[in-house]
């Protein structure tokens, strides 16, 4: 009988199967698309590798999601097949080299000798490491895609996403990759319609081959994508969201942020203008997009209000549509208050930002604007100060990263990768986060190893404790915790259309 170490942990047994799963079930898979293959053949390597996950299992749950691992592994190798990434030659030639090493054990082997024939076998006869079947990944490079809005009101924050994770990709390619791999990025675009998110992932998926998805931008969007990625197993690293659509409890295996939620930004704001800014919650007022986004913002401020003991049902929300900055029906919405508004919370774009405050500017005269980060920091410095330096002037924005300005490691080594890498490009508050979150990605790449594979990779980030980017911030994540960074900075825009470090309490 096949069987794992005798002498080792149930854990490191897991651990051992898991990492011969992903590296015999990509060959099982190529073999079982090839017709010519006797069937036969195959099912001999199989039945013996089931025989290893009985001896590594405890319990039934570790027998059936080690045997739903294996067989995600062969769909993979099917998958390579069909897409022309592994040919049924190259298929026989590594069912053949499983069925040497581990068709004639040798006399009174031990267990651990046994399982170091499959290890042997899925690296193939002569150690020489075998072509890895896994989607978006060769000997070469791995391929991860990007659904962002290329175009449409919000095409500049999926074009700055898309600079600073390329700017860490190139970073790290220029030094030669990832244990021997490039990176590299598709984009796909959705221009901010949930209605074009699917056929954006499809296309990136089905099309591309990509391994995995690295910092889609929006809430909406992320509501298409998600289940999309659940249903193929897929990682889905680093959404530009904050909404809980991407922060379930226990958290989605294959969902990944690093920002922090809506619901932290939107309490540190309240609190905010509650405690520092002397401003009543009464005359409070929420501006948001009317969608998922809109509602993830309104939650946090609800969840805020309730936290500092006051009444969340008399929180005055106004709303404006997606894609539009039709901002009139708000601003006639603040201005029939009977209590003067004198703060507005603000979960919108940057376009329909800008317009909001220009409206509400001489409308509602000394009301402090404040907006949760997703609004793109630069674009709506950019937007209020092509009206104006007096509409630029005190406009608050949370951040989910330090400072551009400021001169923490992290901060200096993204400048230093911009300036090499996108010459003439300036530093940004979300290209900075697409950066951090690639980097992010890389150290996980690394310290998964050579044998890459999504569920590796998977078990690798959630064993990634106290990150220490440079940021001034540690960065952990867990089993249970799918979020690296709880850390929300505070800025706010002087006339010159620069943002300012500011303290939020």
């Amino acid at each position: 009988m096949v069987a794992t170490p005798s002498h080792a942990a149930p854990g490191e047994n897991l651990t051992v199967v898991r990492d011969l799963s992903g590296k015999i079930g990509p060959v099982i898979g190529s073999a079982l698309a090839c017709n010519d293959i006797p069937r036969p053949r195959i099912q001999a390597v199989i039945g013996k590798f089931q025989a290893v996950i009985r001896e590594a299992s405890n319990n039934d749950a570790d027998r059936g999601e080690l045997t739903r691992l294996f067989d995600r592994h062969i769909a993979d190798g099917r998958a390579a097949v069909a897409s022309g990434r592994q040919d049924c030659r190259r298929a026989e030639l590594q069912l053949g080299d499983l069925e040497r090493s581990i068709g004639a054990p040798a006399a009174g082997a031990t267990p651990d000798a046994t399982v170091g024939q499959l290890s042997v076998a899925a690296t193939g006869a002569t150690g020489a490491t075998t072509t890895s079947p896994v989607r978006g990944v060769t000997d070469r490079e791995i391929i991860f895609g990007s659904v962002v809005p290329m175009s449409g009101a919000n095409k500049e924050s999926g074009r700055l996403l898309k600079v600073g994770i390329e700017a860490a990709f190139n970073r790290v390619n220029e030094s030669g990759g990832v244990n021997g791999r490039m990176l590299k990025l598709m984009v796909a675009d959705d221009g901010y319609d949930p209605n074009r998110t699917l056929d954006a992932m499809k296309q990136l998926y089905e099309k591309e081959q990509v391994f995995g998805f690295i910092g889609n931008f929006g809430t909406a969007t992320a509501a298409v994508a998600i289940p999309y990625s659940l249903e193929r197993r897929v990682l889905f690293f680093s959404p530009y969201t904050g909404a809980n659509v991407t922060r379930h409890d226990p958290p989605d295996r294959y969902v990944f942020n690093y920002r922090p939620s809506y619901s932290e930004e939107a309490d540190a704001l309240v609190r905010y203008l509650v405690k520092l800014r002397r401003i009543q919650p009464r005359q409070i007022a929420l501006f948001a997009q009317d969608d998922t986004f809109g509602d993830a913002g309104f939650a946090g401020v609800a969840k805020a209000y309730r936290a500092l003991g006051l009444n969340d049902a008399a929180i005055l929300r106004a709303n404006y549509a997606r894609n539009t900055v039709d901002v009139e029906p708000a601003i006639n919405q603040l201005k029939a208050q009977k209590v003067p508004v004198r703060a507005v919370i603000m979960v919108a774009t940057s376009r329909a930002a800008a317009k909001f405050i220009e409206k509400a500017h001489d409308a509602l005269p000394g009301v402090i604007f404040v907006n949760v980060s997703a609004v793109g920091a630069s674009a709506l410095a950019n937007e209020l100060m092509l009206l104006g330096p007096r509409y630029a002037a005190g406009v608050v924005v949370t951040q989910a990263v330090p400072a551009v300005s400021g001169y923490s490691s992290l901060v200096l080594d993204y400048k230093v990768a911009l300036a090499k890498h996108f010459p003439g490009e300036p530093p940004d508050y979300t290209s900075l986060e697409g950066y951090i979150e690639a980097s992010i990605l890389v150290q996980a790449l690394k310290k998964a190893g050579p044998q890459l594979d999504t569920e590796r990779l998977i078990d690798t980030l959630e064993s990634m404790r106290n990150i220490d980017l440079g940021l001034g911030a540690l960065l952990n994540f867990a089993p249970a915790e799918h979020q690296a960074s709880h850390k929300i900075w505070g800025t706010a825009l002087d006339e010159t259309g620069a943002y300012q470090a500011i303290e939020l309490e």
